[in-house]
């Protein structure tokens, strides 16, 4: 039962990001039809330059919902039922994650935060306190095999014991303005650690393959040029509008 590493892995997003979002833009403001514009966008007519600077201009103007036809998605592993228990409270998403009751859970991986590892004595605990919690695991499971409850049937009800520190995987697909959503939330200081590293992650990926879109994203205090949690929950990285 080993302490597991976060990984984030870009799976897909949707072809042509920039070009799309471009497009999509466009068509609101445009009086003719777009689809006749694409073969000129796809051949390279106009220019990234002239696509990042209009779609640049149109998102500084708070006009965001084109952005929705662009999604993202991320294969995450290695942490822990804690972090998506957050993760999927974002709800214009899609999620596909690692199942208890069909995967064994016999011997989990499982995260330990790093205020725990940094303390020698409460490590210690920690690990000895997962792997009591693996072993009563194994015994109830084998307890309900031996009444005929096999394979999931047992995982369904042993997993009851185990804890959120247990390490699971994930796939999710979001589109760019709730990308942006979450990021604002959860690349605060004042988000929870592990899910912060995770968002960060993220947000770097997102931003190599659209910069346009993402070169500004993150917490709302990096966009807005000041805290907007007021005085008592603010961390000090800007200060507070007075």
């Amino acid at each position: 039962m080993p302490v597991a590493q976060p990984r984030v892995e870009l799976l897909s997003c949707t072809p042509d990001p920039l070009s799309l979002v471009y497009a999509a833009f466009r068509q609101c403001y445009h009086a003719g039809f777009v689809g006749d514009m694409w073969p000129r966008l796809v051949a390279g007519e106009i220019s990234r330059e002239v696509q990042t600077g209009f779609v640049t201009a149109i998102m500084d103007s708070g006009h965001t919902s084109p952005i929705e036809h662009v999604s993202f998605t991320f294969a995450i592993g290695g942490v822990s039922r804690a972090l998506t228990h957050q993760l999927v409270r974002h709800r214009i998403a899609s999620y596909s994650q690692q199942s208890q009751r069909y995967v064994d859970g016999s011997h989990f991986d499982y995260i330990m935060p790093p205020a725990i590892a940094r303390n020698p004595e409460a490590a210690e605990r920690f690990s000895q306190l997962m792997e009591t919690i693996g072993a009563g695991y194994r015994d109830l499971k084998r307890l309900l095999e031996s009444e005929g409850r096999k394979g999931s049937r047992a995982n369904e009800d042993a997993r009851f014991v185990l804890p959120q520190a247990a390490a699971t995987n994930i796939v999710v697909t979001m589109n760019c303005r709730s990308l942006l959503n979450f990021f604002e939330h959860r690349c605060c200081n004042r988000a929870q650690w592990e899910i912060r590293h995770v968002a960060e992650a993220m947000l770097e990926r997102c931003r190599e393959v659209l910069p346009a879109i993402f070169a500004v994203a993150g917490a709302r205090c990096e966009r807005l040029g000041f805290c907007p949690e007021g005085e008592k929950f603010c961390c000090g990285r800007y200060p507070v509008r007075k």
